[in-house]
């Protein structure tokens, strides 16, 4: 249904996408994979064959975001290029040829009873995804939901509403080639903040809401929902630099994690070093990000290193989605553990070390979703995981952690067979 902007009945609005997205839930729950994998090829190849209008789009949101006076780093979240629109066809067909999740089982076994009982994936229904300025997200959420056999009502940030409105359309494009219901990926067509406000008491028509978005979002998600809420906080990366790092891998790895791109929650936004390689290694560390322009916020031990400015206390703890990296000086990796327990997120933390001990001690004992080791926290994405796409990272601990894929978004069920069998 096309609905104006500016409608003012956003109550009617959001009840009539509920209610066609939760009839599209029930029918994706049986299509067959083969439907699901040919829309999401479908889909890909109407955003390759629409490029140039998906990027004619984004410049209009790039144009109100300059004018806004957005961030560098919003502005790169925001952005979309050939290359850019390239790798979400690439992510569409990835998750498309993915091992379908739905129906698969997950155990078996037998009762002295006789009766046999198979757990299988089943999907989660209708799947609610609220996010912000980074429009690739319309097509990795939509093309996971419709994996994993589930329908989703996407609202997109204000920023990108133009850039997501030519995506979403390339998304129908492919459901409707592949005869299955367009109400299965639905786009919230306002910018109206009043329809977030229903999507998280949506409880008769959602199953669960995926947060997507910086600390405000998630904490307004968190403090609102009455729908189940997977959690994607904040990225508050670390990166700890033991005294038995190979000095090559970690001026290399240190250099990406912060500054391939700096807009993603995966960056680092604090560097920890050990006391030992203040004046060697650590030093040219903080020389390399000197030198890429980045700005180092010293603690004490590191303030009389080159170009660096002093960190004041609330520099540690933050997510600063910029060319910005706060630096500490640690006794050792039980001192590390501590600082990221205190000021870390959960979200992705890593060591670098050519001590397989004091990896392990780092592995066992950082309680993040994504713990690295001599790798760079850019990884931290569904993509390179190997799930095709994300729906986002997962910072709690119930149901889903980690990178959210098509096998995080489905539940299961029990199958119980008999042979007309009683109990005792």
């Amino acid at each position: 249904m096309n609905i104006a902007e500016g409608t003012t009945d956003v109550a009617t609005l959001m009840a009539g996408i509920g209610a066609r997205a939760r009839a599209a839930a029930a029918e994706l729950a049986f299509a067959p994979a083969d439907q699901r994998r040919a829309a999401l090829e479908a889909a890909a190849d109407a955003l390759d064959a629409d490029s140039a209008a998906v990027i004619a789009a984004n410049a209009r949101d790039l144009e109100a975001g300059r004018e806004k006076g957005l961030s560098a780093a919003m502005m790169d979240r925001l952005a979309l290029d050939a290359a850019r629109v390239r790798a979400i066809c690439d992510g569409l067909r990835a998750v498309a040829a993915q091992e379908d999740p739905v129906g698969a089982v997950m155990d078996e076994w037998t009762r002295p009873s006789g009766l046999t009982i198979r757990r299988v994936r089943t999907p989660l229904g209708v799947v609610g995804v609220i996010y912000e300025s980074r429009p690739n997200v319309t097509a990795d959420a939509g093309a996971l939901c419709l994996k994993a056999g589930n329908a989703v009502i996407l609202r997109g940030g204000s920023e990108s509403f133009h850039s997501s409105r030519a995506i979403h359309a390339a998304m129908v494009a492919g459901l409707t080639a592949a005869g299955l219901p367009e109400a299965a990926i639905q786009l919230v067509p306002t910018r109206d903040r009043a329809a977030v406000s229903m999507m998280l008491r949506m409880v008769e028509h959602i199953d669960v809401i995926v947060p997507r978005g910086g600390k405000g979002l998630v904490g307004l998600v968190q403090a609102e929902a009455r729908v189940p809420v997977f959690a994607h906080l904040e990225g508050i990366c670390h990166i700890y630099l033991d005294r038995a790092a190979d000095p090559e891998k970690a001026r290399r790895v240190v250099l990406n994690a912060k500054t391939r791109r700096t807009g993603i929650c995966g960056a680092a936004e604090c560097l920890l070093i050990h006391r030992d390689l203040l004046d060697g290694l650590g030093a040219e560390v903080i020389a390399d990000l000197v030198a890429a322009r980045v700005e180092v916020r010293a603690g004490e031990g590191l303030r009389h290193l080159p170009g660096v400015v002093p960190a004041s206390p609330d520099d540690f703890g933050r997510e600063y989605l910029d060319s910005i990296i706060a630096a500490a000086v640690v006794d050792d990796v039980d001192a590390a553990i501590a600082h990221i327990r205190h000021y870390g997120s959960q979200h992705t933390d890593a060591i670098l070390t050519e001590d397989a001990a004091t990896a392990a001690r780092f592995f066992e004992r950082v309680d993040s979703a994504i713990v690295m080791h001599n790798a760079s926290t850019q990884f931290a994405d569904g993509g390179e995981f190997g799930m095709g796409a994300e729906i986002g990272i997962a910072t709690g601990k119930l149901h889903a952690r980690g990178p959210v894929g098509a096998v995080q978004l489905t539940s299961f069920k029990y199958l119980v067979s008999g042979d007309g069998t009683v109990r005792s």
